[in-house]
């Protein structure tokens, strides 16, 4: 082979070794922690500068939801609960990313909820999980037919932030854990 035509191979001979490696990761244990079978999740608080009204309640509800439907943990109270999720709506922020020629009103938004939260084991003291400042957005129509306002427009990334927070209740999968 010339040259060039070694050139091009190089990248996907990359590739190839990164996915055998990636292949021996492969388990039928579950992604999620052993031992652990309950999660207490207090209303979620709002940060100073956050002045929409019950965005943390249904925040709360969604990510309790989440739990129920996407982990084997049950939702429980602080007394019976294994573990508990705290977090807080640091900033809610508004972006238009498209306007109405004819008008010069938005056509498109985008809403962006930044979040942190601690999960701890409430057995050990243990921090589990901790992540602050996750920004999680989401778009919403404000024009006809769909005219969404914030509330039916906040729904989506309200929904995003308790799929991502659910994510991060996963096993760490690192090495040497």
């Amino acid at each position: 082979m010339t040259r060039p035509h070694l050139l091009m191979l190089a990248p996907l001979a990359v590739i190839a070794a990164a996915c055998l490696q990636g292949c021996g990761q492969y388990t039928m244990e579950s992604q999620y922690r052993p031992g652990i079978t309950t999660v207490f999740v207090p209303i979620w608080t709002r940060g100073k500068d956050v002045y929409r009204r019950d965005l943390e309640m249904r925040l709360t509800e969604a990510i309790q939801k989440r739990i129920e439907l996407d982990t084997p943990y049950k939702i429980a109270s602080k007394d019976r609960a294994d573990t508990e999720l705290t977090g807080q709506i640091v900033r809610v922020g508004q972006q238009v990313l498209s306007k109405n020629p004819e008008t010069g009103l938005p056509r498109d938004l985008e809403v962006t909820f930044t979040v942190s939260f601690i999960w701890k084991d409430l057995r050990t003291g243990k921090i589990l999980v901790q992540k602050d400042n996750l920004p999680i957005a989401d778009t919403y129509i404000t024009h006809s037919p769909i005219n969404e306002d914030f509330f039916e427009g906040s729904e989506g990334a309200i929904n995003r932030v308790a799929m991502r927070v659910v994510e991060h209740m996963e096993a760490d999968w690192s090495v040497g854990d």
